[in-house]
């Protein structure tokens, strides 16, 4: 039993505009299935996508005040020309610089319209076949009891672990890599952006989430009523929530 990563879930203001604005960002597609604004790969609307985590926009009313997201995309390049010219075509369509004590590094630390933090990496080797999105990064107390949580609860093997960070990866070796980064601070308010996953074909999702349950996660009611999905928190408290298969 295990579950994947579906997609990435961003609350937004302006849903539709920060949904074209992550799907030019990715050289992907906007689709609007109903009030959510979905990006992903291709022409038409495939989802779940067999290889690659989406992103789902939602429209919320409020805007984001948190100073900084504890989750957050990398996005891979494959050189620094390639790196550089993203980045100039990113601040061309509504991304601005953001700075959160990252001092002089090799990557570009960037926010979208509505202030979600993200960056852009410098080209790695490691990350030449995830696709447009690298890294899916989580901030973390400690990075080893994160690893063993979502590590049993997606069925991902270890790549690499310290007390300073964590990463994950599908044993398909596709897609992008998850990785938990030692973060000063705790958890204190809800985040504007939370993995969504999704059991697999055949597998029962009330099994999964009483799973999950007994791995450390918490129930979560976000006044979210009788939904075909559950909320839940991991052990340092960041939402996500398990969907249900149409």
């Amino acid at each position: 039993m295990a579950l994947r990563p579906a997609q990435v879930n961003i609350k937004a203001l302006d849903g539709s505009a920060v949904g074209r604005f992550w799907a030019e960002a990715l050289g992907w597609n906007a689709f609007q299935p109903g009030v959510t604004t979905y990006v992903g790969p291709g022409d038409d609307l495939v989802w779940p996508d067999p290889v690659v985590v989406g992103i789902d926009i939602v429209p919320v009313p409020e805007p984001k005040t948190a100073a900084k997201n504890r989750i957050h995309l990398d996005l891979a390049t494959t050189s620094e020309a390639h790196q550089a010219e993203l980045v100039a075509r990113l601040k061309a369509i509504g991304a601005t610089p953001a700075h959160v004590g990252q001092g002089e590094m090799p990557w570009t630390v960037l926010a979208d319209p509505e202030g979600n933090e993200f960056c852009v990496l410098e080209p790695r080797d490691i990350y030449r076949d995830t696709g447009p999105i690298a890294v899916m990064v989580v901030d973390s107390t400690d990075p080893r009891a994160m690893a063993h949580f979502w590590g049993e609860a997606l069925d991902w093997p270890l790549h690499e672990v310290t007390d300073d960070h964590a990463v994950l990866r599908s044993a398909k070796g596709t897609g992008p890599y998850l990785e938990f980064l030692r973060t000063p601070g705790v958890k204190t308010a809800p985040d504007r952006i939370h993995l969504d996953l999704l059991p697999y074909p055949g597998d029962d999702k009330a099994a999964e989430v009483a799973r999950l349950r007994a791995l450390g996660a918490t129930d979560l009611d976000l006044g979210q009523g009788d939904v075909p999905w559950t909320c839940l928190t991991d052990p340092e408290g960041h939402e996500f929530c398990v969907l249900a298969l149409s």
